[in-house]
């Protein structure tokens, strides 16, 4: 079974720290399921509005966003490191775009109806042989038009380091002649992230609890397939260009 790991675990996370009163986590937690009920009754019938309930959630949860450099909203593989469960929805907030996700997260309480509303695209790591079908798949969606994001490494980190990045997702950006925009995710809290064993309950209770969590998404300049690149080629040159931290400095 494909089954990527990551060096990172609970260990990488911050052992206390400031919080929020519990009233104010309450309060967040209500406005959270509030508007993910809403997300659940709107998107199956307006897949386009996506991104309104992306900024949605991620303000009910006390997280601002910020972007920086062009992010299309057309045509285009996007891909970015990966830390959070908050990832997905901090893309689908600044781009409507389908999403590459493993089959687990369709089973997630917090966004994995949404994100399957939202139009993503499931991969089984649990059957290797799926995977070409998985490639053609995101190739079809990227000839329609459509932005697809997918998170190359395969699963979560730290924010430390980017991993390796798994190429056979950019083969699907050459099948389809659409450019590779690689972004950047950075989060001012380490309790972002979501890695080890922890659960996604325990994760979504600390991001709660948060006073003020930021996160940015930032935009390199895009890379063209071309006759002579190959899908290791581009996984590599992406790889470098998102590990380039492109984060304003808070004040």
């Amino acid at each position: 079974m494909w089954r990527p790991r990551s060096d990172c675990g609970t260990d990488c996370l911050p052992a206390g720290g400031r919080s929020l009163p519990a009233y104010r986590q309450v309060g967040r937690l209500i406005a959270l399921v509030t508007v993910l009920l809403g997300a659940a009754v709107a998107l199956p019938v307006a897949r386009r509005s996506a991104p309104f309930w992306a900024r949605a959630v991620l303000r009910a949860a006390g997280v601002r966003l910020r972007t920086r450099g062009p992010i299309p909203r057309r045509r285009a593989l996007l891909v970015a490191n990966h830390i959070s469960w908050l990832d997905a929805l901090a893309i689908l907030a600044v781009t409507p775009s389908r999403l590459l996700a493993k089959c687990d997260v369709r089973g997630w309480p917090v966004i994995g109806p949404m994100v399957a509303a939202a139009g993503t695209i499931f991969v089984d790591r649990s059957r290797p042989r799926t995977l070409p079908a998985t490639v053609a798949e995101v190739a079809a969606a990227l000839r329609a038009d459509a932005v697809v994001a997918v998170f190359p490494e395969g699963t979560t980190g730290c924010g430390a380091e980017v991993g390796p990045f798994r190429p056979a997702m950019f083969q699907a950006a050459i099948d389809a002649d659409a450019r590779v925009v690689p972004l950047t995710l950075r989060y001012t809290e380490a309790g972002a992230a979501f890695v080890g064993e922890e659960s996604l309950a325990t994760s979504v209770r600390r991001v709660l609890a948060a006073p003020a969590l930021h996160v940015t998404v930032s935009a390199a300049p895009a890379l063209y397939p071309g006759d002579a690149a190959t899908r290791r080629y581009l996984a590599t040159v992406a790889r470098m260009a998102v590990g380039v931290d492109r984060t304003p400095a808070l004040v």
